[in-house]
């Protein structure tokens, strides 16, 4: 209780912030990047990132490799000059879950995203393209990693682009537009603050609606952001 609790005054902390951070979606041709280069796939193969493990002052990716024949896949890895190791970490019968230490600084692609301040949301594989999902703090840092790309001759397509804080422009966690417009009232107005800056009456008066029915608009607002954050998390663990 005491976590979720955390992970919601986050959330609200987030509204109050009004975050402007933008996310995109990108196709790249897997021949034009090192990590491409690197996981090359055929077939109907497929690589999966699954997360990013800090180790010391390196960051190692772990990767599934779906339908793919395994033995000869990490021994073509192993022998690219840009790899440190890779290792196998759980085997199944048709995926396989391994690291990979690699010297990322020669990847121009990460080596971007680093330099930009993104932050890697999933990135997928396949023989001919690689679909990635990044989150940079604004506009501009995006445009600077694509101009960074294409300096580079590496051709990064964005597919979708989206604000995560505008709900006409991309996910809302949830919340309709009333619900949102009171819960961010009740933020900046220091509702959540300790001691409180504001009371449910005065959030009433300003939103035109009666005391009960912005206490009962705070508690579905607070019901969507748990059930589209933390409950929805939760369920893929």
């Amino acid at each position: 209780m005491v976590h979720h609790a955390i992970l919601f005054y986050t959330i609200v902390l987030n509204l109050k912030a009004r975050a402007m951070s933008v996310i995109a979606e990108f196709q790249v041709a897997s021949g034009e990047f090192e990590l491409g280069r690197i996981l090359h796939v055929e077939g109907m193969s497929s690589i999966e990132l699954e997360s990013l493990v800090p180790i010391g002052e390196a960051t190692v990716p772990l990767f599934w490799i779906h339908n793919a024949t395994r033995d000869t896949f990490v021994e073509s890895v192993q022998q690219h000059p840009a790899v440190n190791n890779t290792s196998e970490v759980d085997v199944f019968e048709d995926r396989t879950l391994f690291t990979l230490d690699w010297d990322a600084n020669r990847d121009h692609v990460f080596r971007g995203i680093e330099e930009y301040d993104g932050q890697l949301l999933s990135a997928v594989g396949r023989p001919d393209t690689w679909q990635f999902e990044l989150r940079f703090p604004d506009h501009e840092s995006l445009s600077d990693f694509t101009t960074h790309c294409q300096s580079e001759a590496v051709s990064v397509e964005a597919t979708r682009v989206y604000n995560p804080t505008k709900p006409d422009a991309g996910p809302w966690y949830g919340l309709s537009d009333p619900q949102r417009e009171a819960i961010r009232l009740a933020v900046e107005s220091g509702y959540y603050d300790i001691p409180r800056g504001c009371t449910t009456q005065e959030l009433a008066d300003k939103l035109g609606i009666s005391d009960q029915a912005v206490t009962e608009r705070l508690r579905r607002a607070i019901v969507a952001l748990v059930t589209h954050t933390l409950v929805s998390a939760e369920s893929m663990e």
